[in-house]
């Protein structure tokens, strides 16, 4: 058993490449500083097997064990930041206005690379493990786009391992579940089509700020209202565009959102729902709606053979 200062070793050095890449974010796929930072870093760990540009700027490195022969076991971290700015004012700050790591794939990134420096030193194990950079988790394709460009099959992997850091979760503690632990992503647009016309006139318009209030307030009733509340699903509206006048009512307004959920018949119903409160109170108002429903990312479930081996 290796002394716990060589992991404190490591964990001060992976800080310090953490600072580095929270100084200098990058958005989706568009990660070249921080693809070829951690493709540089693996080298340095003489890892020979080193796969870049998968998924554009997704990386795969192997690391051969020393124990004999053995599965592929893949270790996964997320690379990329989120289009916010920063006002930490920590002296590791975001160098770049408008970008920001947010949600602490600096973190991910850096403890993987920190178990890499590890498990290449000590190869104490059988089999082999797959490092897996990923980009572009928060446009929710990145792992999907590795997936489909074949690196399960290539690589061999059988199973995957990753972890996410939670603020406000006491250090030394981990939070984990088998089953469904993370929720389907959908986004949804709607356009509220009003009738514009002069703010000093509004009984002439159909007014699509209003409706479009009034359907914003309307759509936390299907979560207060409409859900079991044993059952989880969240609906966050996290845009409205409309108008470009002081002393004009817009056309139309524009509402945007997510919606996460984690059983497949809650996902159905706030698709339906959605629509039927939107449409319902626009027309009421003399309006009506177009309505844009995505599915991107399916629930996040964790196998429970691998949970109870990662609880272990």
């Amino acid at each position: 058993m290796r002394g716990i200062e060589e992991f404190r070793e490591v964990a001060t050095e992976a800080s310090e490449w953490r600072r580095y890449l929270h100084q200098n974010p990058e958005l989706d796929y568009q990660l070249q500083n921080t693809a070829s930072f951690v493709a540089e870093k693996l080298a340095s760990f003489s890892i020979n097997h080193i796969e870049t540009g998968i998924a554009e700027t997704g990386i795969v490195a192997l690391i051969q064990g020393e124990g004999g022969d053995g599965p592929t076991i893949g270790l996964r971290a997320d690379m990329d930041a989120l289009p916010i700015l920063e006002a930490s004012n920590k002296p590791w700050s975001s160098t770049i206005p408008g970008k920001m790591h947010a949600c602490g794939h600096d973190g991910h990134t850096s403890m993987l690379l920190g178990a890499a420096k590890y498990l290449t030193a000590t190869r104490n194990f059988k089999g082999c493990v797959a490092l897996i950079f990923q980009p572009a988790e928060e446009d929710g394709q990145g792992a999907q786009r590795m997936v489909q460009e074949g690196i399960m099959d290539r690589f061999g992997i059988s199973q995957v391992f990753g972890m996410h850091n939670q603020p406000g979760m006491e250090v030394g503690k981990f939070g984990i579940s088998d089953g469904p632990i993370g929720g389907a992503l959908d986004d949804f647009d709607i356009i509220v089509k009003g009738r514009g016309g002069h703010a000093a006139s509004p009984h002439r318009t159909v007014d699509p700020v209003v409706i479009a209030a009034q359907i914003i307030l309307g759509l936390q009733t299907l979560v207060s209202r409409g859900t079991d509340p044993l059952e989880s699903l969240v609906i966050s509206v996290t845009k409205l565009n409309a108008g470009t006048a002081y002393n004009i009512i817009p056309e139309h307004a524009e509402i945007s959102g997510t919606v996460r959920t984690l059983a497949p018949g809650l996902r159905d119903f706030a698709e339906t729902q959605i629509l039927a409160v939107a449409q319902g109170i626009a027309r009421g108002f003399g309006g009506d709606v177009e309505f844009k429903h995505r599915r991107l990312d399916p629930v996040t479930v964790n196998h429970t053979a691998e949970t109870n081996m990662a609880i272990k």
